[in-house]
Order: structure tokens, then C-alpha cells, then sequence
């Protein structure tokens, strides 16, 4: 186990159909070549001892007895493996035969599990030869002298990691209405395998994955499925070798059909993930006990496979798990996220009365974001542009940059222009609380920020509108808002959208849903830095408070913030993750100095949180108090930095 991650395996032999000797080389052979690979757990297809297109050569006692030939042989091979082998093959037991999948670990045999679905349709016609596990009699069967459990009531729990439990279901188990898995995953088995013949017929493949996809998702669970390849038999149909790795839906490795290149793939299950998803979901359990059907008793088989060091994850961690890696989803995902916050808008609008909308314009992203919502929304309820006042209020810290953006922007969005520059009104305020404007501290900054919130929503009470918020997840999570000041607005259209996919949003929005004006100045605001300009800036003109320098790379904070809500992973398990994902970028001392700056806010900011304004949630993570997110504000960070610095002061050793 590294982090809660195990190497499971697909591996598709050459098979020679009844050539049990031959086939038993090479399984042999792939699975010497996951042990190079440590692979830890390895499936192999359905009757892949003897190939699935025997025929009535099924009959034949000497093939049966050459089966279990072969699998002595694959027993004594695997005595010293740390490696836990499923293969397929004939067993003969309560006078049928079944069509079994067969477990192995350091020379013994776990258990066996026949087919429960035996297809008799179309191309298939198995029950020729091989009864249903609703026929079988006994609960073990002596084969290859041990006596091992038998049947489909078996689930097998690792010892060391109990999370780890497996269930196995055979080829059209899984495509029934209501597979073996559903049942095994209801009483706890977190990894399904399947030994299937699937033959290739047009479209099958694409049914297949998304059938094993769904299924996986389903359950919640890791799905290993390993079909035979060409070596069978092509009489009246053509194998492939389709084989797959899922985890909750999603795919990890794939060996296409008829794939020449590779005949083992593998990936890593990230168990913790599983049973973070699993905890979650209250209506997971919610269907044990509610029928009979659902409470099928299972006998618990354990094992022992002792941990392996992974030397490197082969799945991809990716650095910026809100914003789709591929162009193709990401464009999807972006416009999807749009509709959503343009709708919630809409409704708010429509439900209020509202004539107008009221946003602060700073040249930054999240105020753009905005207010290209509002454009949006106004447009469908066929309301002029001009009733969006777009209020620009330079302060201490605007610089020019900036401030000619956002006139540039709501110039080309054709929205009412106000400028009303706040350093006067803030000089005053000082001077009232009796604080030195040359102390650049919390009182200076924070002052500029309610200042602005004072005019907006002044404005919106003067034009009967509503202040639309600006303020973006990630803000939400770091606290990097000014408590009753941006923090503060009517309706925040921003608030369940990380800042990594902000810049997605508007980048996304400047190639597809603007003109060429409007996209150089979108442009230009997403190469700005990030900053809420409340310090003076350099001599230059330039902006001197850059967020990022302060708080630490957005992509980074996003990458935790997904971690600890989604999955309520530990730092521990965060920075393991987040040394893969940035390898090319952060060392581990940069992941853990920006790490402990996130856990110290998330946890001393929540107060921000418990508070926030009504906004429409995107993704499956939110910060709302209404929503997602129910903390305490005085809960105690202790646990979470003492881990952080226990691996801080690992470094410095």
C-alpha cells in the first residue's frame, strides 16, 4: 500500500484453444512480467486455462483434468509471489460443470467462484455445457488438494488493509439488470473483477466500456475487466482482448480491442477515494435490509498481501483537477458552468423584480467572470445592457493597467459606466478612526474594500438592482476576502468557482462568445496578475500586492481545496498526490509551505464562510453553508499543521 493506492492488472494471454500446457506459459509469462511491474492484484479472462471455444470439447474429461494440471503448476509458480492471481477455467463439482474464476495467493487457492449468468442466446450458447451457480450443492469443493470455498457468497478482505475487499463476477454477470456486483458491493467489496469472452461486433466495444463505467460508478467502486483475445477460436466470431481499469467511473487504463502492443496493462486503485466516495453518499447503504433481495449473506474470506512499495504512480494526477485536461471536455465543462451561473442569475432577477445589476469592476478576473454573467442573463431575459451599471472605483492601489481594462471591457459590452474613485472617502474615514494612512496594514486595506461594497450596494438600492457578487471559491477557502466588504453582495454568481477554472471560464468565453475587441482586452486581464490592488503600486505603475506571492499559487490551493472537501484526505495523502501532479514544478518543501498556509486559513477563515450570500453551486465542490459545507468557525486546525510540520521538519533532517 503507498497512500492507500494498490497496483491491480488486465493481462491477456495468447491463448491456444485446449492447449492447457501452452496457455499456462503464458499466463506464466505475464504474470512474471507484472511482477517487474509490482503488480499486486492480476486478472486474467474467462476459461483462459483451456480458451472459451472449446465447444463440446468441454466434455472431454482429459481437457478437464489438464485444466487442473495447469493450475498446479500455476499454484506452485505463484508460492513465493506477493501477488493475488485470478485465472478462468472448467470445474467439474456437484456432478456439472461450472465456469469458474479461481483465486490464487502464495500457492493456495482463496476460493472459487462460478458464473451465475449463463447466456444461451445469439452466439452464445454456454448452457450446452456449464450450469448456472444456482445449481451448485456444496460450499467447498477439494481441487488440487485443498479444500476451497465455492460459490458466489464470497467476498475476499484483506487483512491489512480492510478497505481492500474484492468480489468477482464472470463475462454476462455483468450484463444483467441487477449484476453480482451491485450486491457484493452493498456488503463491502471495494474491487470487482471479471473474467469475461466478450467477442467484437460493431459498436459492442464503445457498449461495453460505457456498460463496465457505469457499473463501477455504480458501485463505487475499482472495476478490473479482462476479456480473451484472437487466439480463440474464429469459427463464427472474432475475440479482441478488450480489457479495462475503472475507478467510480472513471477510466484509468485501457487495452483497446485488438490491441498488438500490450498484453498486460495496470494501473493504481486509490482505496481511500473509494471509501471517501462511499462515506458520503448516504443513500450508498440506504437499500440493505429495505428488501431480501438486497441482504444477501456472504462469507468473508481473508487474505494476506503484504504491502508493496510502488516505486511511482502510473494514473495521472492531474495538477488542476477542477479544469478538464482535455480541450474537447473542458470546452463542455465550461459551458455547462456558464448555463448554470447564468441561470441562477436569471432567476434570482426574475424572482426579485430586479431591473438592474450592479457589479464592481476592478480589471481583475473574478469581476469580469461576473459580469459577463450578467450580459449573459440579460440577453436571454431580452433586458437592455444598459441597465447592468458597471461601477469602476479606483483606489490606492489601481493602476493603470487595470483600471483601462475594465472601461475597455464594459465599453465593448455596452453596460452603463460609473466612475467613482473611493481615495477621498477612505482619507476621511481614516481621519474619523483616527488612523495614519501611511500604516499600510489590515485597516488600510480593508477600509478601501467596504468602501466599495458601501457604494455598490448604495447604487443598487438607488436603481432598484441587486449587487452581484464577484468573489470566487478559492478566495473562499484562503479567506482572502474583507469580512462585510467583497466578501459581501447579493447574489454571488462566482461563489462555487475555483479561480484555475475562472481563468477557463473567461478564456473559454474570449474564443467562442465575444468580438475581437472585447477578446484582446479578456486577454490581457488573464495575463494580469492576481491582486486585489489595495497597496500603492511601484514606481513603475506596476501592481505591487500580488496574491499569489502572498498566499501561495492558486493552483496549488485549488489542488488542496479539492482534496480535503472532496475526499477528506489527509496532508499526508494531499502532498504524496501533489509531488505527482507537479513533479516538473513544486518541490516538496514549496507543496508544504503553501499546504500549511491553506490549512491555517481554511481553518481560521470559516467565519467568512458561515455567512455567505446566496450563489448557485457548479461542481461537486462548494463552500456554502447551506449546501456542501457545514463547519464549525473555532474548530481546531491542531491535528491537521501538526501532521504538515512533521513532514517539514522530515525535510530539514
Amino acid at each position: 500500500m503507498n497512500n492507500g493506492f494498490i497496483r491491480i492488472g488486465a493481462a491477456v494471454p495468447k491463448v491456444t484453444v485446449c492447449d492447457c500446457k501452452k496457455n499456462t506459459d503464458e499466463i506464466i509469462q505475464l504474470i512474471e512480467s507484472a511482477k517487474k511491474n509490482k503488480v499486486q492484484i492480476l486478472v486474467y479472462p474467462e476459461l483462459c486455462i483451456t480458451g472459451y471455444t472449446c465447444g463440446d470439447l468441454f466434455e472431454q474429461g482429459i481437457l478437464l483434468e489438464e485444466a487442473k494440471k495447469a493450475l498446479q503448476r500455476i499454484l506452485d509458480y505463484s508460492h513465493h509471489l506477493n501477488m493475488l492471481i485470478v485465472v478462468g477455467m472448467p470445474i467439474a463439482a456437484d456432478e456439472q460443470l461450472f465456469n469458474c474464476a479461481v483465486l490464487l495467493l502464495h500457492g493456495k487457492i482463496l476460493g472459487v467462484v462460478p458464473k451465475t449468468s449463463i447466456p444461451n442466446h445469439g452466439e452464445f450458447y454456454e448452457r450446452r455445457w456449464f450450469s448456472s451457480s444456482f445449481s451448485r450443492i456444496s460450499d467447498e469443493i477439494e481441487i488440487c488438494d485443498q479444500t476451497v470455498p465455492f460459490g458466489t457468497d464470497l467476498l475476499f478482505r484483506s487483512k491489512e488493509n480492510p478497505s481492500l475487499c474484492i468480489g468477482v463476477e464472470i463475462c454476462e454477470d455483468v450484463w444483467t439488470p441487477i449484476p453480482p456486483s451491485s450486491f457484493q458491493c452493498l456488503h463491502g467489496a471495494s474491487l470487482i473483477l471479471n473474467l469475461s469472452a466478450s467477442n467484437e461486433a460493431v459498436g459492442k466495444s464503445d457498449y461495453r466500456k460505457n456498460l463496465i463505467g457505469q457499473q463501477s460508478a455504480r458501485c463505487m467502486a475499482g472495476y478490473v475487466y479482462a476479456s480473451c483475445d484472437y487466439g480463440e477460436s474464429t469459427t463464427d466470431i472474432v475475440f479482441g482482448g478488450h480489457s479495462m481499469i475503472f475507478e467510480n467511473g472513471i477510466l484509468l487504463k485501457e487495452r483497446p480491442p485488438f490491441a498488438e502492443d500490450t498484453s498486460l496493462i495496470f494501473s493504481e486503485l486509490d482505496l481511500e477515494r473509494l471509501a471517501a466516495e462511499r462515506r458520503r453518499s448516504s443513500s450508498f447503504m440506504s437499500l440493505i435490509g429495505s428488501h431480501m433481495n438486497y441482504s444477501n449473506k456472504y462469507r468473508m474470506i481473508p487474505f494476506c498481501l503484504s504491502s508493496e512499495t510502488i516505486p511511482h504512480l502510473t494514473r495521472s494526477i492531474d495538477p488542476h483537477p477542477f479544469v478538464p485536461s482535455n480541450r474537447e471536455s473542458r470546452e463542455l465543462r465550461c459551458k455547462e458552468i456558464f448555463s448554470i451561473q447564468v441561470n441562477g442569475l436569471k432567476k434570482r432577477l426574475e424572482h426579485t423584480g430586479a431591473k438592474t445589476a450592479v457589479v464592481g469592476i476592478s480589471g481583475g478576473l473574478d469581476s469580469t467572470l461576473a459580469l459577463l454573467v450578467c450580459v449573459a442573463a440579460f440577453d436571454q431575459l431580452n433586458m437592455d445592457r444598459k441597465n447592468i451599471f458597471g461601477i469602476t472605483m479606483p483606489g490606492f492601489g489601481t493602476t493603470d493597467r487595470t483600471y483601462n481594462n475594465a472601461l475597455d471591457l464594459m465599453r465593448n459590452l455596452g453596460v452603463t459606466i460609473r466612475e467613482i474613485p473611493i481615495a477621498d472617502a477612505c482619507m476621511q474615514h481614516f481621519k474619523d478612526i483616527g488612523h495614519d494612512p501611511s500604516v499600510h496594514d489590515a485597516t488600510y486595506e480593508n477600509t478601501q474594500a467596504r468602501e466599495r461594497t458601501q457604494i455598490l450596494m448604495d447604487i443598487a438600492n438607488k436603481e432598484g438592482g441587486l449587487v452581484i457578487g464577484t468573489g470566487d471559491l478559492s478566495e473562499l477557502a484562503l479567506g482572502w476576502a474583507t469580512y462585510n466588504g467583497d466578501h459581501m453582495s447579493m447574489y454571488g454568481v462566482n461563489g462555487s468557482v475555483p479561480k484555475t477554472l475562472v481563468r477557463s471560464l473567461i478564456s473559454w468565453i474570449a474564443e467562442t462568445k465575444i468580438d475581437a475587441n472585447a477578446k484582446a482586452t479578456l486577454i490581457d486581464i488573464l495575463n494580469t496578475p492576481v491582486s486585489p490592488e489595495l497597496l500603492p503600486p511601484t514606481e513603475d505603475g506596476d501592481i505591487d500586492q500580488k496574491t499569489e506571492d502572498i498566499v501561495g499559487p492558486y493552483e496549488l490551493h485549488d489542488f488542496f481545496l479539492y482534496y480535503v472537501v472532496r475526499f477528506g484526505f489527509s496532508p499526508s495523502k494531499i502532498l504524496y498526490l501533489a509531488e505527482h501532479a507537479f513533479k516538473e514544478k513544486y518541490n516538496r518543501e514549496t507543496i508544504l509551505k503553501w499546504m500549511k498556509v491553506f490549512y491555517r486559513r481554511f481553518f481560521s477563515q470559516q467565519f467568512k464562510r458561515s455567512c455567505l450570500p446566496d450563489g448557485p453551486k457548479v461542481g461537486s465542490v462548494s463552500l456554502s453553508p447551506r449546501g456542501d459545507w457545514r463547519m464549525p468557525s473555532d474548530a481546531s486546525s491542531r491535528i491537521w499543521l501538526d501532521e504538515i510540520e512533521e513532514m517539514i521538519n522530515g525535510i530539514k533532517k
